[in-house]
This record gives structure tokens, sequence and C-alpha cells, in this order.
């Protein structure tokens, strides 16, 4: 009887890390890269160098057709961590937090604390100046390191002097902000960690070490990088990656025809820094700097990138850890003759980079073109981490194109964006972009068409065309009823 109780206890114990290991909780590591447009090469960019990126693509499934709910870093952001229409929010500028319009929201990070995770915000995650402490089980850490190298540093130092002895404030944000004063490119020789987004790569490698020392408590950790927003700053090892000779300039350098003039247009905010044409006539040759410096910054986010997914496995987290990674919203550089911009309702804005890693997906190294929004993010990671999901978030799970990446996706996917004193709303489909603009009143006082069958640059408005009323019709009711 002794032996037999012997051999049953043995069994037990042999058997308990198992279960233990089948019940223990996947972790989340949430990556943000700001003003990341899909110019990687998992993505089929022939010229970028991003090998960092590309190892999490090939443990992982890209979304070609991903797209953010406007094309501007606070309400994108808001709206992907509550997992709320900006129609819903109310929150289309920066500026408004979350729960100044939405006090009840429960947000992404909020839900997973709410469920015994640990949550941590490093880096920009909403936004500079807007946070949602309730997200968080610890304050957000931001680094404070420059963006600048040391030239830069050294125009925004004499511009703030020189202001001071006017008597000027500075403002925090906007044109007049110290950090226009500096350039919008930069190659200096320092070391990744002496700027700002190298200094918070360098801090989350510290905290996945540390987390890993605790593998009972799950956690779900959002690290958010600055760059490619510009100023693109990065060290000069990047800008050495490529030369100028190979960076060619989009032909499409002109604003898609028939397109109102108000909605035909992107942010000037990049000509605010020092050094660009007060004329805003780019020309060739300064485009293949600006590409340059955007380029170059891609590749020294990537290398961050890179650091986080070497910890995660040097600390045995990747059997555990899912991964999402994504760009706040799309850019143009040079397309349509808008240079480092978005805010707008047309595809490039709006159509951002997405990869996300499950452990032992069989699907690993494919593309998903089903599409998706945004908003999705939020129940999709409920379901792969098998919580409840909240009442209130609008999105749908994406999961099964996590399985099936040849699957369907949305049938449509939506996004705004206020211009001109009109709020437009755009539909993207399979086969097209449907943007409406109302006015105060609610009434459609413009319509944009956009085939992406015989014109993906969406180079020409074709709702003006007759023989598109009935489909602008279709488009319209698809719109109204989604």
């Amino acid at each position: 009887m002794r032996r037999i109780l012997l051999i049953v206890v043995a069994f037990v114990a042999s058997a308990l890390p198992v279960v233990l290991a089948q019940e223990r909780r996947m972790n989340v590591l949430f990556i943000a890269v700001d003003d990341l447009r899909p110019q990687l090469g998992c993505y089929g960019d022939a010229i970028v160098r991003s090998p960092g990126i590309d190892r999490l693509a090939s443990r992982g499934v890209v979304f070609g057709r991903a797209y953010c709910q406007q094309a501007l870093c606070s309400p994108s952001r808001i709206s992907l961590l509550s997992g709320l229409y900006p129609s819903t929010t109310g929150i289309y500028t920066i500026g408004p937090a979350l729960r100044e319009k939405a006090p009840d929201a429960i947000t992404l990070p909020q839900h997973f604390k709410n469920n015994g995770y640990f949550t941590r915000s490093l880096g920009k995650i909403f936004h500079g100046g807007i946070d949602d402490p309730a997200s968080w089980s610890v304050p957000s850490w931001h680094s404070r390191k420059p963006r600048h190298g040391p030239t830069g540093r050294e125009m925004v130092r004499r511009y703030v002097a020189e202001q001071k002895a006017k008597g000027v404030q500075i403002p925090q944000s906007g044109q007049g902000a110290a950090v226009y004063a500096g350039p919008p490119f930069d190659a200096p020789q320092v070391a990744d960690d002496e700027l700002l987004d190298g200094d918070t790569a360098r801090e989350a490698v510290g905290v996945i070490g540390e987390l890993a020392k605790r593998p009972d408590q799950p956690f779900f950790l959002a690290v958010g990088f600055s760059n490619p927003h510009v100023p693109w700053v990065a060290p000069r090892k990047y800008w050495d990656l490529y030369r100028s000779e190979d960076i060619k300039l989009p032909d499409n350098r002109f604003a898609p025809k028939n397109a109102p003039a108000f909605a035909a247009q992107s942010g000037a905010d990049f000509f605010w820094y020092a050094g660009t044409p007060q004329d805003r006539q780019v020309s060739a040759e300064y485009g293949r700097q600006c590409l340059h410096g955007y380029l170059a910054a891609i590749s020294y986010i990537d290398t961050c990138v890179g650091r986080l997914l070497d910890a995660v496995e040097q600390n045995g987290l990747a059997g555990n850890t899912v991964i999402v990674f994504w760009g706040d919203h799309g850019y143009y550089m040079g397309e349509h003759g808008w240079w480092g911009g978005k805010h707008n309702n047309y595809e490039g804005a709006t159509n951002a980079p997405l990869i996300v890693s499950v452990p032992g997906m069989k699907a690993a190294g494919k593309r998903a073109d089903g599409l998706v929004e945004f908003v999705d993010i939020y129940p999709t990671l409920v379901e792969l981490c098998g919580l409840s999901m909240p009442k209130g978030p609008q999105g749908r799970s994406f999961k099964p194109l996590l399985e099936d990446p040849g699957r369907t996706g949305k049938q449509a996917a939506f996004s705004w964006y206020p211009k001109g004193g009109f709020l437009g709303k755009a539909m993207r489909t399979e086969r097209y972009r449907y943007v409406e603009w109302t006015d105060k009143s609610g009434k459609v006082a413009h319509v944009e068409l956009y085939d992406h069958e015989v014109d993906p640059q969406e180079n020409e408005n074709v709702a003006v065309k007759e023989e598109n009323r009935q489909l602008l019709e279709r488009l319209r009711r698809m719109m109204a009823n989604p």
C-alpha cells in the first residue's frame, strides 16, 4: 500500500508542472510606433532595412488591410485603447482625454488590470500630456532623453533663450513649440540610447527582465516609440544604411483629381521645422533627404523592436507572450504633394501596419488581407488571453484571421476626420473608398469615391462621374447601415 501511495504521489508531482504550464496566462507585449506607414520589408518594401520587425512578422501574421479610426495620433490611440469609434467618444482632436468624454469607458489595459494583470506603459501610448492612470498598475514612464541630436538641441536652446528674452511664452505643442526650432531630419554621431527611443528600448528590456522574475504574475506591457514621427532623428549608422541615389520619390506628387480642395490636404506641421521650405515647395533633392531621414528613423525603431524581441526570448517568455505591433496611422512622404503628414481620410493616412504574433500559431509568417480595424485589437486580445469581454467596445475579434489568414475580414472599415468645417467619414470596402462630408446640420455636402481596382493610389475622385450614380447610392446605404 505504501508503495502504491508513493507511486501516486510521484505521478502527481511529475504531472504538476505540466498542468501549471498549461494554466499559465498569456502575457501581452503591446508595441506602438508613431507615424509608421506599412513601409517595411515584411510589407514588400524593397529598400527599407527592417530585420527586427520582419523577424516578428515571420512568427506572426501581417495584416495588409488594417485601418485606424482617425489619422491623428491622440484620437487614433484613444479609439484603439478604448475600442470605441471617434463618433462614439466625440474625440476628433488632440487635447481631450478619454475620461472627459467617456468617463465610464474600460480601456484595453484597464480590462486586463481588472482581471489580475500587471499593466505598465513606457513611452508614447496614449499621447504626450494625455494619459489614463486608470489603465496602469503603476504610473507611466517616459524617457527624459532628447529627440534631437546635439545640433538640434543647440538650435532649440537658442530659440528658447531668444523667446524668453522677448518675454514670449513658449507653447507646449503646436506652432511655436520649442521642438520645431530643430531640423526635420538629422543623423548625429550618438549611441542609440542617447536619444529618446533607444532609451525607451533600454528601459523596456529591463522591465521585461524584472517581469520574467514573477512567472505567476501575467503582464500587459505597452511600449511606445516616437519615431518615425518627424523630426526624423536617428544615430548616424542608420542614415548610412541608405544611399540617396537609391531613394525614389513617388510619381503622384499631385492632389487627387476632382477632390474637394479642403479634403485634399494634409497637415502643415512638417513645415514648422527649421530649414523646411517656407513656400512649401519641396524640391526633388530635399524630398530625397526627407525620405532618407524617414527610412533611417524606421531602421532605428526596428533595432529597438529587435531588442524587445531578444529580451522576451532571453527571459523565457516567448512561449506565453502575445506580441502586438502597430503604427497609430499611415503617413505621406511626397504622395499627392503631402510631406510628413496625415490629417485626412485617404488610404495613405488610414492604412497602418499591424502584426500579431501568438505562441504556437500555425499561420506564422503569413499575410492576412481581410479588412480589420484598430477597434478590433481590443476584443482580439481579450479572446486570445481567455478573458470575458466587457460591455462597450465596438470592435470584432479577428482571431479567425490569425488561425486562417486567407479568410474574409470585415465588410468595411471606417475612419473619420474633421476638415474645412465638415466632418468626413470614410468607408473602405474590398474595392472602394467612399467618403461623405457632412455639414453641421448633418447634411451630406461633398462625396468622394476611389476605385482601388484601377486607382490604388487614389489619384482621381470618380464620384463626379455619371456612370457611378448607382454605385454611390449602394455605398451610401452601406455606410448608413454597416
